[in-house]
């Protein structure tokens, strides 16, 4: 008990490092929350936990038919949910504002590099040439994970009177777990500025 107090105190002193810590909502691909912490003026960390969609009907039935549950399995369908997505970033934040003439504000670019780890349930449908006319489809229940680097960019603007930023960013995650993948992603937000 008696290491509670100074526990507490470097990890507030820890937190008001740097600039202000920013803590927001993501809409697109993957939408979630998002928390973005400055390392010093140009660098900063960025953790976003939310949803991603889920990769094309083609992908999934390419993945049954290279995994079958038995050899004679026919695929019918599949069905995917719970569609889970963690990011771990490092950006690269650079002011253009005088190169826009904007005075109120800031707008800045940047591009950075992550890592992304999306994990689905997927249920697939399927038969057997062998079953019986009127035999209901036979189900089995798979995860899929999805592991890669992410490569990203974005502009994001900042209030001058408002503790507020707006973003929107595209980018690109290189599966490389099961298969090599390439999928696009983009998103908006916006965050709020808090700390120092």
């Amino acid at each position: 008990m008696k290491y509670v107090l100074p526990l507490l105190l470097m990890l507030v002193s820890f937190s008001s490092f740097g600039q202000q810590h920013q803590l927001g909502l993501r809409l697109g691909d993957p939408y979630g929350i998002t928390y973005k912490t400055p390392v010093n003026d140009k660098f900063s960390f960025e953790g976003i936990l939310g949803r991603g969609s889920q990769n094309s009907g083609q992908y999934y039935r390419r993945t049954f038919e290279n995994n079958r549950p038995v050899s004679s399995a026919r695929y019918f369908a599949h069905q995917v949910s719970g569609a889970i997505s963690l990011q771990a970033r490092g950006i690269y934040e650079e002011s253009f504002s005088e190169d826009f003439n904007i005075s109120e504000g800031e707008l800045t670019v940047y591009a950075g590099l992550g890592l992304q780890v999306r994990s689905v349930s997927i249920d697939y449908f399927y038969n057997t040439p062998n079953a019986t006319e009127g035999a209901t489809e036979l189900i089995e229940s798979r995860s899929n994970i999805d592991f890669g680097p992410e490569i990203f960019i974005g502009s994001s603007y900042y209030f001058e009177d408002l503790p507020i930023s707006i973003f929107v960013e595209l980018g690109f995650l290189t599966e490389i777990v099961d298969r090599l993948h390439l999928k696009g992603q983009g998103a908006i937000g916006v965050r709020y500025l808090f700390g120092n």
